[in-house]
């Protein structure tokens, strides 16, 4: 059995993005996976990063993380050393995540629980190796202005920013656009896409 960690991303509870997670997280569970699913709008989690935990590298930097008072933050970064698969599903803002994921990333992906950095300048050495990263992002926009004026900035996000700090784990992106104006017989396409997905990404559990 793997554990997977499920975040979500979006401040309607009736959003697209929601469903998506909600079968996601159903998918892993019938594969015999344990998820550990988290609605950061719900939990209201706090993205604001303090000074103390502004710092990228040495032992000092690891040892003020590893006392942060914040019971959820604890909570997620504890929950990210043990998780063999991570799964993000947010829609796609102004080329970037929603403000509360990048704070996660902000207060979560930090040394002493992902990765540690001998100096500032160093490759990161990954403390908690994800095997898989698997991202859904929601959009409005084409493919082709995405690709041609935009350059999908979330795909260097995610693949080359962030990635690299949780061990270099498998990353499979799928933008499902344009979604404003979907059909249900659309949305439930993309569904059972994402089953499928889900499936090839992190198989059945041994």
């Amino acid at each position: 059995m793997a554990t997977v960690m499920l975040l979500l991303a979006h401040p309607r509870s009736t959003s697209f993005c929601h469903a998506i997670a909600e079968r996601i997280g159903e998918r892993l569970v019938l594969l015999g996976h344990e998820v550990r699913s988290h609605d950061l709008y719900v939990e209201r989690f706090d993205p604001l990063l303090t000074a103390d935990e502004s710092h990228t590298s040495g032992a000092t930097v690891e040892s003020i993380l590893a006392r942060d008072p914040d019971a959820v933050v604890a909570l997620h970064r504890e929950e990210l050393r043990q998780a063999d698969g991570l799964v993000v599903v947010h829609p796609n803002w102004w080329g970037m995540p929603p403000a509360i994921l990048t704070g996660w990333i902000d207060r979560v992906v930090v040394p002493g629980v992902a990765y540690r950095l001998a100096d500032a300048t160093g490759h990161p050495e990954p403390l908690a190796p994800v095997a898989n990263l698997f991202v859904v992002n929601t959009s409005d926009t084409t493919d082709e202005r995405e690709r041609d004026l935009y350059g999908d900035p979330l795909a260097s996000i995610w693949g080359r920013c962030v990635a690299p700090y949780l061990g270099g784990p498998q990353v499979t992106r799928r933008v499902l656009r344009p979604v404003t104006d979907s059909t249900p017989q659309q949305r439930q396409a993309w569904l059972d896409e994402l089953d499928m997905l889900t499936t090839e990404s992190f198989g059945s559990a041994p």
